[in-house]
């Protein structure tokens, strides 16, 4: 039985040697198979990434001409509100120099009326100065008339260090020829106390 095992044995081993001599090839043709899948697999992928890169591509290309579309929109805005600013501007440029003007006319005429309220205070001064000095003059006349001398040489002197005779008026009163002006007067009373 022993022999008859190991005959067995052989037979088996001869027919397991037959089958792998003919399973070879068709092993071969099955990795080449294998490899054909892998280099599509691999080529549809290279492929479905380049279609996801050029996606991504033109979404970004998108992304940026709207970005560009609004920055050109923006600055054609800005360039409008600096016009529109620009012409304010200008308006207001014309404003201040039409109140300038105004301004400076309004200074000419409140320079010329200060001018002239200057003159009439000046004026009324004068005036009252020339009405005290002639009420001196006539309280100084008076005395001398009524022939208080030394009362009226005092009030001449008080009438001198008040600075009042250069206020009497220089024509005479009446507004006939040949009287005498209140200066006049004066200085021939002064003459007569002197």
């Amino acid at each position: 039985m022993n022999q008859q095992d190991h005959n067995n044995e052989e037979q088996e081993v001869q027919h397991l040697q037959h089958e792998a001599e003919h399973a070879k090839p068709h092993k071969k043709v099955s990795v080449m198979g294998y490899l054909t899948i892998l280099f599509a697999a691999a080529f549809l992928l290279l492929l479905l990434s380049y279609f996801m890169q050029q996606r991504a591509n033109e979404q970004a290309i998108s992304g940026l001409e709207a970005t560009s579309n609004n920055a050109f929109d923006s600055i054609n805005n800005l360039i409008a509100e600096k016009d529109r600013l620009t012409g304010e501007v200008e308006e207001l440029e014309d404003q201040v120099a039409d109140l300038q003007e105004q301004l400076e006319e309004a200074q000419s005429q409140l320079s010329g009326a200060q001018s002239d309220a200057e003159s009439a205070q000046t004026a009324q001064d004068s005036a009252q100065k020339a009405l005290e000095a002639m009420d001196w003059f006539w309280r100084i006349q008076r005395q001398f008339s009524r022939g208080y001398y030394t009362d009226a040489a005092n009030m001449m002197a008080e009438f001198e260090a008040a600075g009042l005779p250069q206020y009497l008026p220089q024509e005479a009163l009446t507004g006939r020829e040949g009287d005498l002006s209140p200066a006049q007067q004066y200085q021939e009373l002064k003459e007569a106390l002197g």
